[in-house]
């Protein structure tokens, strides 16, 4: 992990420099594709799942280490042919998961904030899961297994996979010519996002399109069809955390309040979007395909943007402190602080939410990260980083204000499923 923990030093400066350049190419060309609290939305969310990363926050159910040891047909050396095969299966790999999430209704809840964005963008590539904490993709690397692809191969290639998947999240580039046929484009993927019934889980590949041409997924993006973006029921929030189990929760209460036995455990693995019928009527979901042009755009005051900026740059500070000092921080501490920043992340953009609970949290949470900076396990800070502990001191005294600040001006929203 601290090898991994180095190279996101390196990618998220670089991804927030291309998503810069898109947002002021966009405000150049009058074809501004960004709104903030959108784009705040995708880049918090984009440090939740770095954290979930570099913290190992999940269970791996089965490894491709295990599977290669004992499953192998051969012994490959790492050549670069070793390397051309092993990134087809991971994109071949991917395909498969990729579609799995859109089809079954539990596992769409660990990719559903991916294609929360009402927008499509760069920054809305960053919008990756922190739900799917059990972990089973090796399964799909079954045939490099059996070719005897090394793990070190699969590890190697698995970010670099996940990272070329950047470059295609974008309204600014138009159809490709002969590369429409050989590799995911902009366009292709534009129409993966939309949520127009021809479009509706279309080109699930990755890399390489001919998954998609191969398996009956693939669909041109139309001039007659503009993509509309987002999901079918809009997630009408801007808190990444809430968003990854949004679905979860609408799935556990339908199976609690269903009064069919068997439809208590079929709600999990039936097709995307069905319910029990005698809980549509209890519970009504707002969908987008009697409204399909609703957005959830709330106003903001300048005040209410600046605070959302502050929030936002600090948070930023206070991951690339965790990465930076990966190696020399202890375990316990990285644990405890990466929930730190996951519940500043959840605070904050549930205050943009303008929850009536909100302002309350913030001066929680404000008051218990103050706590666990001065406890005397953690002293260390201050001996070791004086400067960041009390830039950390200070933003956290700052949240507490903030959060009686803004209890004054939040409007009453309360947090609801549909």
């Amino acid at each position: 992990m601290e090898a991994y923990a180095a190279v996101l030093l390196w990618a998220i400066p670089g991804f927030f420099i291309l998503v810069v350049i898109e947002i002021t190419f966009g405000h150049f060309t009058k074809k501004q594709t960004y709104t903030l609290m959108d784009t705040l939305a995708s880049l918090s969310s984009g440090m939740t799942n770095v954290i979930k990363d570099v913290l190992k926050l999940g269970l791996i159910l089965i490894s491709y280490p295990f599977l290669v040891k004992n499953l192998s047909l051969y012994e490959m050396d790492s050549t670069l042919s070793i390397y051309f095969i092993a990134f087809i299966a991971i994109d071949f790999a991917s395909y498969w998961i990729h579609r799995l999430n859109h089809k079954i209704n539990i596992f769409w809840n660990q990719h559903i904030i991916h294609h929360s964005s009402e927008e499509f963008n760069l920054a809305c590539a960053l919008r990756q899961s922190i739900s799917n904490l059990i972990g089973f993709s090796a399964l799909f690397l079954i045939p490099a297994a059996f070719l005897g692809i090394p793990s070190e191969v699969i590890l190697t290639l698995s970010p670099l996979h996940l990272f070329a998947q950047f470059w295609y999240h974008t309204r600014h580039i138009g159809k490709l010519g002969l590369l429409e046929y050989l590799i995911v484009t902009p366009s292709q993927h534009r129409v993966h996002h939309a949520i127009n019934p021809i479009y509706i889980d279309k080109n699930l590949a990755a890399i390489f399109c001919i998954w998609d041409r191969i398996f009956g997924t693939f669909q041109e993006e139309l001039d007659s069809e503009p993509p509309i973006y987002g999901t079918l029921k809009p997630v009408q929030s801007w808190n990444p955390i809430w968003i990854n189990f949004q679905h979860f929760c609408i799935l556990f209460r339908d199976a609690w309040y269903t009064k069919n036995w068997s439809s208590k455990i079929k709600i999990w693995f039936m097709p995307t979007g069905w319910r029990p019928k005698d809980v549509i009527d209890r519970f009504p979901l707002v969908s987008r395909k009697s409204k399909p042009l609703l957005r959830y755009n709330p106003d903001y005051t300048k005040n209410w943007k600046f605070v959302a900026i502050f929030h936002f740059s600090f948070l930023v500070y206070l991951l690339i402190f965790l990465l930076s000092h990966f190696s020399e921080l202890e375990t316990l501490f990285k644990l405890s602080y990466g929930f730190l920043i996951m519940g500043s992340i959840f605070g904050f953009t549930a205050l943009m939410d303008l929850h009536s609970w909100a302002p309350h949290f913030e001066q929680f949470r404000g008051s218990m990260a103050i706590v666990f900076m001065i406890i005397p396990q953690n002293q260390f800070l201050f001996d070791t980083y004086p400067f960041s502990y009390v830039m950390f001191i200070l933003y956290f005294i700052v949240t507490v204000c903030i959060g009686f600040w803004a209890k004054r001006q939040a409007p009453d929203r309360r947090l609801a499923l549909n």
